[in-house]
């Protein structure tokens, strides 16, 4: 089921467009959407899952979006909480096995 759930919600993040963030945080904000992105495809593509360095970094990445997204226009905070929720989808599924 929570694969299912990663791959639902990480092909509606994959057809989004960047969106215009504006300030200053757009450099960290990219580094966290490359980061996460790549432990989703790792996920996806890798029969064992994450291992316990990738569940750190998400774990880092989605404490540094938490502190980033509050200070976003709401047009492009969608797509901040929809990375998020896709690092949390992985931490959970990491931490159920």
């Amino acid at each position: 089921m929570t694969r299912d759930a990663v791959l639902s919600l990480w092909k509606t993040h994959k057809e989004e467009r960047w969106p215009h963030v504006g300030n200053q945080h757009e450099g960290p904000l990219m580094t966290l959407d490359t980061v996460i992105s790549g432990c989703v495809v790792y996920f996806l593509d890798t029969p064992e899952g994450l291992d316990a360095q990738r569940i750190t970094i998400l774990e880092d990445c989605v404490t540094d979006l938490d502190g980033l997204t509050d200070e976003l226009d709401e047009d492009c905070r969608l797509y901040f909480q929809r990375l998020r929720e896709l690092g949390i989808l992985l931490i959970t599924t990491h931490h159920k096995v």
